[in-house]
């Protein structure tokens, strides 16, 4: 989770009994330095020092316009209820005021957020998926985007089944060139995939986190056998963590050369969550505080003048 959290997972599909269970156990890219002076802080062109060098994008801190791409954690699922989306507090543009989105931050009310945000996100995403998303963005012509995605890809059935890396890699290039050809002046925000195994590490001593994880078949990848502490079960938690710094470092490598495109650095995959900032109903996807501390940290990385 985070100023990373708990990663996305496809939405958990649990019977009935299982729904009975859970409702009777729980409680309810770098840019160039300085700001554009144009009118309304669009991203513009600065002069070069140098004259006659050529001018680059500027990143606006500002934006007045999201649209939000990704899986289940942008779109909020298990955050409010059980086995279902709760977009209004999802980190990137929902309305909830506990939570206080990146939306919330930058536009200021929920009237500005229902005429300029827009969550293209869906839950069980794979970074295949992101193409499509991008091309619904385009059509938006958002001034920012938003991506957490890369979850789902590490959750698979066993190791063997996760997403390849080199895939990984070519299919969020992919999806950044759609933005780039259909909205060349859009801002990227890209979220590190937060850190499965601390995951793991925060829930396997929970009864009912085991039990969830069981019954609902949660990431089997990473949740399966969760007390086990054998070789072969070490091994394949080491696997899927190797996997997603992977996957991080695919991110960051794509967004570093694109200068309107910002990664978090690894904040969220880095940040020190706690069971408080896991959903109740699953154990696995962020609950409010969870979604409050997403939208944190992407303000910090949105609102900071320059990026080393």
């Amino acid at each position: 989770m985070t100023v990373n959290m708990v990663a996305a997972a496809r939405p958990l599909v649990a019977p009935l009994a299982l729904a009975a269970l859970l409702l009777g156990c729980t409680s309810a890219g770098q840019g160039a330095e300085g700001a554009a002076e144009e009118e309304g802080g669009a991203v513009g062109e600065v002069e070069a020092e140098d004259r006659g060098a050529p001018a680059g994008p500027v990143w606006n801190t500002e934006p007045t316009s999201i649209a939000a791409m990704g899986d289940s954690i942008t779109r909020g699922f298990d955050a409010c209820a059980l086995l279902s989306d709760c977009p209004e507090v999802s980190w990137a543009t929902g309305t909830d005021s506990e939570v206080d989105s990146l939306a919330l931050r930058l536009l200021g009310d929920e009237e500005a957020l229902a005429d300029r945000t827009w969550n293209l996100a869906v839950s069980g995403a794979v970074v295949a998926d992101l193409p499509a998303q991008a091309a619904e963005a385009v059509a938006l012509e958002p001034e920012l985007v938003t991506v957490l995605i890369g979850g789902n890809d590490a959750c698979a059935t066993e190791v063997s089944a996760m997403t390849d890396a080199a895939e990984f890699r070519a299919d969020f290039a992919a999806a950044l060139d759609v933005l780039r050809a259909g909205s060349p002046d859009t801002q990227v925000y890209v979220s590190s995939v937060p850190d499965l195994e601390r995951l793991w590490a925060e829930g396997q001593g929970s009864t009912l986190a085991r039990l969830v994880w069981r019954l609902a078949d949660v990431c089997p990848s990473m949740l399966a056998d969760a007390t086990e502490q054998g070789a072969e079960a070490t091994e394949r938690r080491a696997e899927v963590s190797q996997r997603v710094r992977e996957y991080n470092e695919a991110l960051a490598e794509v967004c570093a050369a694109d200068a309107l495109c910002r990664y978090d650095g690894g904040a969220t995959f880095d940040f020190a969550f706690t069971t408080d900032h896991i959903s109740d109903w699953d154990w696995f996807h962020p609950s409010r505080e969870g979604q409050s501390s997403l939208a944190a940290l992407a303000y910090e990385e949105v609102t900071r003048a320059t990026v080393d």
